[in-house]
């Protein structure tokens, strides 16, 4: 199969349907209509078809390649002629043939296509995109044929293709694209569509990070960390990493970072919709209701959201003023310093301008509001609207600080780390990066990071540095694949999702590498052959494991216990099960081990330590209390009849010789007399 005559499949007809509920004061709801946006996949079909038949012409003009060096090799023979020019004039017509496919106008259409892509807020948008980036592939441009191929392989629009989308990374790999070097390596390590083949993994990662793949530099530094299928080596993880992190605390220190939510699929697996990390819609539309009836939280959360794109919610500047606006007008401090933070920053809807941020965070300031503090001495630190002044900076950034505002505490870290305007003092440094970072703010990670790599101010040390900077890495752009595989998921797209899921795991995101799993698990999933999925799945339920998820180590117990994936062994499974309950308390884990004490599964037999891991579970959590409630009752029950009516009484009774004194059926006669006792004690209960 040709992977260019596959691309033509790559768009379908793209709709969208976009309903907006607007809530007004008098608790009127007015529904606007459905409006469904068709775009035709014509033109894309044309683009990519010439940029088959552009294809079969390289192919034909090779081949001529191919028999004018045979012919020219064998008449040089014949007539003892060496002439090299001949070979060489040839070879570069043909270079020059296929650099007229790389034009000028290929890479404007392709810029225009991301631009177009980056503002795009509907499925109209990305689809014109698209076509734009098909144009450019037909034209011969790279960058635009990586797009395409992004697209077969995640299943953008719907419509996944892994086999022409390994095809084209092929191709693409042969032109030293880096991004396809870095697929490849992916889908090898999964055997997605290609053999499963690590050691070819490895290969492509390396040509890839040495290609410039900031993906490709991320998943070597988790592989050398953790030793996947290379020796373990802090330092050579340290290096990759580093890499990366630079990379990425560079986009943070203009802003450019925006967190994304990393929602759990073992925690909500009937509802999804109702997960805290993604904002219902309907949920959102209420949101909206209260802020209009004039609820100031609510316009200040609303804002925020808007303003960082969270929860699922669109990046909006225009809507995160208009709710700071509102809040501000009815007096929120809050309010105030985010409308001076985007007009610090300058964005659409609010230009920059530094009086007007000075003006909002002095209003802000005033109401002793830590943003707004921190805001001043933002302004006075750059000398942004006013002179530079470290030690007005200063102030403001300590009254800040104090008030827990961790950016504020980063600041002041940062003035102490560089000496900007105090002398260096790297033990104040440390302190101050070490308050930020307990509140995540990723800059004071990465500079923590910096000081433990360097060993400076603190000791020396190559885990932490490296756990420090694998932090600040997976804030990268990287991350917004956790939001398209969850609402991919959520469709039912389940192999768009893993696909989306498995490269964020094999990364080293702990959450993607539960959530691939839990999709494996659930054998839903078409991409990967039935008996390849439970060994996978155990597979990426070890890593998150290792990297702290309880949930994943009393899973890995699971698969030894069924024999999923690997052979049954009860033995391992009791060690997995331990694990989890001794260091993360699990009440599902101390449950499990608590049957396989009172079976003698894997472990010796302990009826005693059976009811106190049930007791223990119970406590944990409310959740165990029926299963463990009977559980106790069955093995009471069975302790009784066992313990009491077989072998105690037997052993106790033993030296009487009952077989002679009562006859083969004394059991019989013990039995009804225990019944006869039984019938008393009743008639006298209730007589």
């Amino acid at each position: 199969m040709k992977p260019w005559s596959l691309l033509i499949e790559i768009l379908v007809i793209l709709g969208v349907t976009v309903t907006n509920i607007e809530a007004e004061r008098h608790n009127k709801d007015q529904k606007e209509r459905n409006i469904t946006t068709q775009v035709s996949v014509k033109q894309v079909k044309h683009f990519l078809s010439n940029i088959l038949e552009r294809k079969k012409s390289i192919n034909v003009i090779k081949k001529k390649e191919n028999l004018l060096e045979e012919k020219s090799q064998h008449t040089l023979r014949i007539r003892g002629i060496r002439n090299k020019d001949l070979w060489k004039r040839n070879k570069n017509y043909l270079k020059n043939q296929e650099r007229k496919n790389f034009t000028d106008e290929g890479d404007q259409l392709f810029k225009k296509g991301v631009k177009i892509l980056q503002q795009s807020k509907s499925q109209k948008q990305k689809a014109e995109a698209y076509i734009l980036f098909a144009k450019a592939a037909d034209m011969g441009n790279l960058k635009a044929m990586e797009k395409m191929a992004d697209a077969l392989l995640f299943g953008n629009f719907g419509m996944q293709n892994i086999t022409a989308a390994i095809q084209l990374y092929e191709s693409l790999a042969k032109e030293g694209s880096y991004k396809a070097q870095n697929a490849l390596g992916f889908l090898s390590s999964y055997g997605i569509g290609m053999e499963y083949n690590q050691a070819k993994a490895l290969i492509y990662y390396t040509f890839g990070s040495a290609g410039g793949s900031m993906m490709s530099q991320m998943i070597l530094g988790y592989r050398y960390l953790s030793g996947i299928n290379v020796l373990q080596n802090c330092e050579v993880a340290l290096n990759h990493y580093k890499k990366v992190a630079d990379y990425i605390a560079d986009k943070l220190e203009k802003s450019e970072g925006i967190p994304v939510e990393k929602v759990r699929l073992t925690e909500r697996p009937e509802n999804l919709s109702s997960n805290s990390e993604i904002l219902d819609w309907d949920i959102y539309q209420y949101y909206k209701f209260l802020a209009e009836r004039g609820d100031v939280q609510i316009q200040v959360s609303l804002g925020q959201l808007h303003l960082i794109g969270r929860k699922g919610l669109d990046q909006d500047y225009y809507k995160a003023l208009y709710y700071f606006l509102k809040a501000a007008k009815a007096g929120s401090a809050n309010a105030m310093a985010f409308i001076g933070k985007m007009y610090l920053e300058g964005n659409a809807a609010a230009p920059q301008n530094n009086a007007t941020a000075f003006k909002y965070f002095s209003m802000a300031a005033n109401k002793g509001n830590a943003i707004g503090l921190h805001g001043l001495g933002l302004l006075y630190f750059y000398g942004k609207g006013v002179p530079v002044n470290y030690a007005e900076a200063l102030k403001y950034f300590q009254k800040a600080a104090e008030k827990g505002w961790p950016n504020a505490q980063f600041q002041l870290g940062f003035m102490y780390y560089s000496g900007s305007g105090v002398w260096k003092d790297y033990k104040l440094a440390f302190k101050y990066f070490y308050l930020a970072s307990q509140s995540g703010q990723p800059l004071a990670i990465y500079y923590l990071a910096e000081m433990y790599a360097t060993g400076t101010g603190v000791l020396r040390s190559c885990r932490t540095a490296v756990e420090l900077y694998k932090g600040v890495c997976e804030l990268g752009h990287w991350a917004e694949k956790f939001l398209s595989a969850y609402f991919a998921y959520k469709d039912g797209d389940i192999d768009s999702s893993l696909v989306q899921y498995a490269l964020l795991a094999e990364m080293g995101y702990e959450v993607a590498q539960s959530n691939s799993a839990f999709i494996l698990e659930s054998k839903k999933a078409k991409i990967l052959e039935k008996e390849k999925m439970y060994p996978m799945a155990l597979l990426l339920w070890n890593r998150a494991a290792i990297q702290g998820n309880a949930f994943a180590r009393v899973k890995i117990g699971d698969y030894h216990y069924y024999g999923y994936g690997t052979k049954k062994d009860y033995q391992t499974a009791a060690t997995h099960y331990s694990i989890a309950a001794d260091k993360y308390q699990s009440a599902q884990a101390m449950f499990n081990l608590a049957y396989m004490y009172e079976h003698g599964l894997g472990i010796a037999k302990d009826i005693h330590l059976a009811r106190r891991l049930y007791d223990m579970a119970a406590q944990t959590s409310p959740d165990a209390h029926i299963p463990v409630f009977f559980a106790l009752m069955k093995l009471e029950t069975v302790h009784l009849l066992r313990d009491i009516l077989f072998f105690n009484f037997t052993m106790r009774w033993k030296w009487m010789k009952l077989d002679n004194t009562l006859g083969p059926y004394w059991d019989l006669f013990v039995i009804g007399l225990i019944v006869a006792v039984l019938i008393f004690l009743l008639r006298n209960r209730y007589g």
